[in-house]
């Protein structure tokens, strides 16, 4: 079974003996909670979508590993062209659900180790890169979500890992045993994780000889022992408890993140793909940072295209379609959302093979790629609340609107143009709430900022790679300058 239906996905998450806590208690069917479902109707969504032979080109893809037919989120970018796919994809997926669907941290995670795990082998004769194919196989051909977990809490930014004054605030390896290792500490802001069958862990930072037992990656089943996770809380995420449909912006879709604690989790030796070599733990972090902010290029989007679709009807609905500063706010919000558009395709269509054979992004055109997400979808979004108006966070709720007493008041009041329904105007002021301001704020405003690195991060490696002493030189040779010996 190399592709699973999204009622298959749904049943395999049931299965699952997940540790979940919500507001100080356990949840014993995240499944079926509802704040905590329409996240999973994200991750479902990824299944369906690669059932329907309109996407198939892009949902699917043939293995490297068996030659099966897989889902792309679980493949190896063979070309540059895969990565285009991928980002178009993405852009798909996010204009089909206008929240965060949720894989795209495992499938960045899988490229990132397979090509260092090569490396890693190259260098120390370890089996890390045949550990990792095996795992990769046995996810392919089960069609498996896995979290990709990165960020630590990270404690004082200014002391290294084994400096912390609480040495478990990075994860570490607390015991080395002949049959694999434990490790202890927690990985945070971790997006979907209670909706992924597995979890790969992967070093937050780059590291020296001292940090060696914090140069760690492996991947373990999300419902191991000593594996637990705390969701964390999204701006008006209790409105999913309402029953109402319309406050909630997006009824069916969703997102989430949970603190992810590690309390001596125990890893089998064939799930280790890094274990103290810590001179490959930097370049772990810069390749799945690489691919990750290439993954912006495309989710963004997607998501952005559904706002700027929602501000244009709520124009019409306003009565403001046709003033000419509307429509210039709806051009300025599609050149922005097409130029981070551009900027996933364009490190994608420049990328190269690596020594692994699988292929990586330019590196500086995804971190530009990155940088102007930690820009645009503010702007983006700001626009969209001005094309909106108030109404967008100071409707009266759905139930008032249903009120016998109250609905015709807020019917004659709220009403814009004549021939569309208060009920119709007050629902994409809730999509428009939702995604500038609500739970789906996470995904697109806050996420642009900090998810993949936060934007000194991108600027650092915008830096690195702008190769500035080659741009210097073609200036001297124009210039006809000679310098002295």
């Amino acid at each position: 079974m190399a592709l699973m239906t999204g009622e298959e996905y749904v049943e395999s998450m049931r299965k699952l003996n997940l540790q979940v806590y919500m507001f100080g208690e356990k949840i014993e069917n995240p499944v079926d909670d509802p704040i905590l479902r329409p996240s999973l109707n994200s991750v479902k969504a990824t299944y369906d979508l690669a059932q329907m032979p309109e996407y198939e080109d892009l949902l699917t893809a043939a293995s490297s590993v068996t030659g099966e037919k897989i889902n792309r989120f679980t493949h190896i970018h063979q070309s540059a062209g895969d990565l285009v796919k991928k980002v178009k994809m993405q852009r798909l997926c996010g204009q089909k659900t206008a929240a965060c669907f949720q894989r795209c941290v495992g499938m960045d995670a899988f490229n990132a180790v397979y090509s260092t795990t090569y490396d890693v082998d190259e260098k120390y004769g370890t089996s890390y890169h045949e550990n990792f194919k095996k795992f990769l196989t046995y996810a392919q051909q089960n069609d498996l979500t896995t979290d990709g977990a990165m960020t630590d809490p990270k404690g004082d930014r200014s002391l290294a890992p084994h400096a912390q004054a609480d040495p478990d605030l990075f994860l570490h390896v607390v015991e080395r045993r002949p049959d694999g290792i434990v490790v202890r500490g927690a990985k945070a802001h971790q997006t979907g994780i209670i909706n992924s069958h597995e979890v790969l862990v992967m070093p937050t930072i780059a590291m020296g000889e001292d940090d060696k037992d914090y140069a760690v990656s492996f991947t373990v089943p999300t419902d191991s022992e000593g594996i637990f996770m705390i969701v964390g809380r999204q701006s008006c995420d209790t409105r999913k408890l309402e029953n109402s449909q319309m406050d909630v912006g997006n009824s069916e879709y969703g997102g989430m993140e949970a603190l992810v604690v590690f309390d001596d989790v125990f890893v089998p030796n064939d799930r280790i793909f890094l274990n103290g070599e810590y001179e490959f733990a930097g370049v772990l972090v810069e390749r799945f940072a690489g691919y990750h902010r290439q993954s912006y290029g495309g989710c963004k989007v997607g998501v952005g295209d559904v706002l700027i679709g929602a501000s244009a009807v709520a124009a019409e609905y306003n009565g403001a379609e046709r003033a000419s500063h509307v429509k210039d706010k709806l051009i300025e919000m599609t050149h922005l959302n097409e130029t981070l558009y551009c900027c996933g395709i364009a490190c994608s269509a420049e990328g190269t093979p690596t020594k692994s054979g699988n292929y990586l992004i330019d590196l500086l055109l995804a971190n530009v790629c990155k940088q102007n997400v930690t820009r645009f979808p503010y702007e983006i979004a700001r626009l969209a609340e001005d094309i909106a108006g108030g109404l967008m966070v100071t409707a009266p709720s759905e139930k008032d609107l249903k009120d016998p007493k109250l609905g015709a008041y807020i019917d004659k009041y709220f009403r814009g143009v004549a021939d569309v329904s208060t009920e119709n105007r007050m629902r994409i002021m809730r999509l428009i709430e939702n995604l500038t301001l609500g739970s789906a704020a996470v995904g697109y405003r806050t996420e642009s900022m900090h998810g993949a690195g936060s934007p000194q991060a991108q600027r650092i490696m915008i830096a690195r790679q702008s190769n500035l002493r080659m741009k210097k030189k073609m200036a001297k040779e124009i210039a006809k300058i000679k310098e002295d010996k």
